[in-house]
Parts: structure tokens; sequence; C-alpha cells
């Protein structure tokens, strides 16, 4: 089971005790995978298609709780996809009428509302109808990625005012919300990882938020080690690289002069290094006659280079 699917689960199961909220989370879903029919006979009817379970489960049960009517629901399977497709669908006109007056879709007098982009502003007013929306659209057409993987969340819209309303809302909640256009479609997405986890404590996804976190705490070390390892190893490849030049100068010094060319303060460091080709500079000094820190060693061995360069300079005019 995806990481995706686990947090649409414990969604699901988790109720929605205030009835604002749950008029919010019904707009949500409603505005992104809802349409309404009305027969020659003027009977409405309010229908719901998905290929998940849980918005099919969520969007009866939140009918349920609204009207006190029930819905019917039906699954077809797409062979091809190998996939289920799940309709759920309210024939009771005067409930559907109940739930369009609930979500500001249809006045009172059952007259036709102003048309909303995505949500009526008196729907989503309070901050707690904010996140009940937020979670809505997001069991109906969001996913968010793995985090062992990505940090990715998204919610898909037919629209590129639904996709900008609903990151707007998700600024509102205090999330980097943005919108963009993705082939056919438009998405609300978030990229940062603080932000996702947010955005899963303010769905009410506790155990989710909890494996995120558990998962980017181990990504992260995970991450440090790696940082170390790689810098230990660069900084050990530079050494073994410097001392290898260093054991090459002192060499052909060694070969060419003899070491007793070199001035007295610069034999004992060559001596030293030939005798400790993988010694560290620091090590180097602390076993001269007089001992020396690291950039006092670094000295003399660049002298001793320098000196070594001028022979071979001579060598070759």
């Amino acid at each position: 089971m995806s990481f995706s699917t686990e947090v649409k689960r414990e969604l699901d199961v988790n109720e929605t005790a205030a009835r604002h909220c749950q008029i919010a989370e019904l707009s949500a879903i409603i505005s992104l995978s809802g349409h309404i029919e009305i027969t020659e006979a003027e009977k409405y009817l309010l229908f719901v298609h998905t290929e998940n379970m849980y918005v099919c489960d969520r969007f009866t049960r939140l009918v349920g709780l609204v009207t006190d009517e029930r819905c019917e629901v039906s699954a077809t399977l797409n062979m091809k996809k190998k996939s289920s497709m799940y309709t759920a669908v309210l024939p009771h006109s005067e409930a559907v009428k109940d739930i369009l007056k609930a979500i500001k879709f249809m006045e009172p007098d059952g007259s036709d509302a102003p048309e909303f982009p995505l949500v009526s502003p008196t729907v989503i007013l309070n901050s707690c109808c904010k996140k009940a929306f937020l979670r809505g659209a997001f069991l109906t057409t969001g996913s968010v990625g793995d985090p062992n993987k990505a940090y990715h969340f998204e919610i898909v819209c037919e629209t590129e005012e639904k996709a900008a309303g609903i990151a707007d809302i998700m600024c509102e909640l205090g999330l980097k919300g943005k919108s963009a256009k993705r082939k056919n479609h438009y998405i609300a997405y978030l990229k940062e990882g603080d932000d996702i986890r947010d955005a899963l404590g303010l769905m009410e996804a506790p155990r989710s938020v909890m494996e995120f976190e558990n998962v980017r705490v181990l990504k992260d070390v995970r991450n440090s080690v790696n940082r170390q390892v790689n810098c230990e190893t660069a900084n050990l490849s530079k050494t073994v690289k410097a001392s290898a030049r260093e054991l090459a100068d002192i060499e052909y010094i060694r070969d060419t002069k003899g070491l007793s060319y070199l001035p007295k303060n610069l034999i004992e460091v060559a001596e030293a290094r030939l005798a400790n080709p993988d010694a560290t500079l620091l090590e180097l000094g602390r076993n001269l006659t007089k001992p020396l820190g690291k950039s006092g060693v670094n000295h003399r061995l660049q002298k001793i280079g320098e000196i070594a360069e001028s022979l071979r300079g001579k060598e070759n005019a």
C-alpha cells in the first residue's frame, strides 16, 4: 500500500464532528468530483464518480450525517486498467437540494446561487472548515509522495481557478501552496517537507504525520552521514595526493643533489616525510626535534617543492 493510500485510509476513518466542517468537506468532494443532474420531472440527482473507494465511502457517510438519507453505491471494473470505478448517487431530490443549499450552491428559496469557481467563502469562513475542505479535496483528487523518495503533495483540478483557489486555502492555513498546469489538468501543490507534514496534521492524520517525520529523521541522518563520509573521503584523497607530490619532490632532490642540498631547517622535515609517507602534517610536526604546527610543516614542504621545481627547470633548460 502506498503512503498516499495509507493517508487516505486514515482520513476516512476519522470522523468530522462539527456540522459546518462536514459541509465544508462535502463541498470539496462535490466541487472536485461531483455533478448534478436535473430530470425532466425537475428531480435533482447528485452523483460522485471516483476510482478511490475511500472517497465514495466518505461521501456517503457525510451525506448521511448532513441529510439522514442514504446514497446508492455501485462499482464497475475496468479490465484494461485493472481498477474499479465507484459511483455514489443521492436520488432523493429534496436531500440533494438541502445539500446544495448547505454548500451555498443554491439559495434558501431554491433559486440559483451565485457561481463560485471552487467554494463559497461562507462555507470555509472558519479555520476548522478550511482544514475540512482541504481534507475533502485531498481525499478526492489528492496524492502525497513517498517521503523516502521525494517530498510532494498535490491536488488535481480540472480548472486553473480551482487549483488557484485550493492553493490560496493552503496559504491561508500557513502553508506555501502553489498552483501550476500539468498536461490537461491543473494542480495545487506543496513541495517542502515542513509544509507537507503540517498539511497532514491540519487534515487530522496524526499517524501519517508520525510516519512522515520518522522517515524524514532517518533520511536527514543518512544524508548527514553521507555528507560527512564524502567530506572525509575528499580530504583523505587530497591528503594522499599532497603526500605523493611531497614524496616525489623530496626523492627527486635526494636522488639528484642529496638531502644535504636543502637548508638545515628543511632536511628534518624531508626525512620525516620519507619515513612517514602516510602521516598527516600535524603528525609530522609532532615528531620533529622542535615540534611544529600544521601550518609550519606545510610551509617547509612548500619550500622543498619550490626547490625541486627549480632543479627540474635547470635540468630541462
